[in-house]
Protein backbone atom coordinates (compact mmCIF):
# COMPACT_ATOMS: atom_id res chain seq x y z
CA UNK A 1 0.00 0.00 0.00
CA UNK A 2 1.24 3.45 -0.84
CA UNK A 3 1.24 6.44 1.48
CA UNK A 4 -1.51 7.97 -0.64
CA UNK A 5 -3.75 4.97 0.04
CA UNK A 6 -3.12 5.27 3.79
CA UNK A 7 -3.88 9.01 3.73
CA UNK A 8 -7.03 8.48 1.69
CA UNK A 9 -8.20 5.72 4.00
CA UNK A 10 -7.56 7.82 7.09
CA UNK A 11 -9.52 10.73 5.63
CA UNK A 12 -12.39 8.43 4.69
CA UNK A 13 -12.51 6.98 8.21
CA UNK A 14 -12.44 10.44 9.78
CA UNK A 15 -15.22 11.66 7.49
CA UNK A 16 -17.32 8.60 8.29
CA UNK A 17 -16.80 9.09 12.03
CA UNK A 18 -17.71 12.78 11.69
CA UNK A 19 -20.91 11.97 9.82
CA UNK A 20 -21.93 9.34 12.38
CA UNK A 21 -21.23 11.76 15.23
CA UNK A 22 -23.24 14.49 13.49
CA UNK A 23 -26.18 12.10 13.12
CA UNK A 24 -26.05 10.70 16.65
CA UNK A 25 -24.95 13.80 18.57
CA UNK A 26 -26.15 16.91 16.69
CA UNK A 27 -25.91 18.94 19.91
CA UNK A 28 -22.12 18.65 19.67
CA UNK A 29 -22.21 20.71 16.46
CA UNK A 30 -24.76 23.32 17.53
Amino acid sequence: MTALVWVGGAIAILLAAYLVAALLKPEWFA
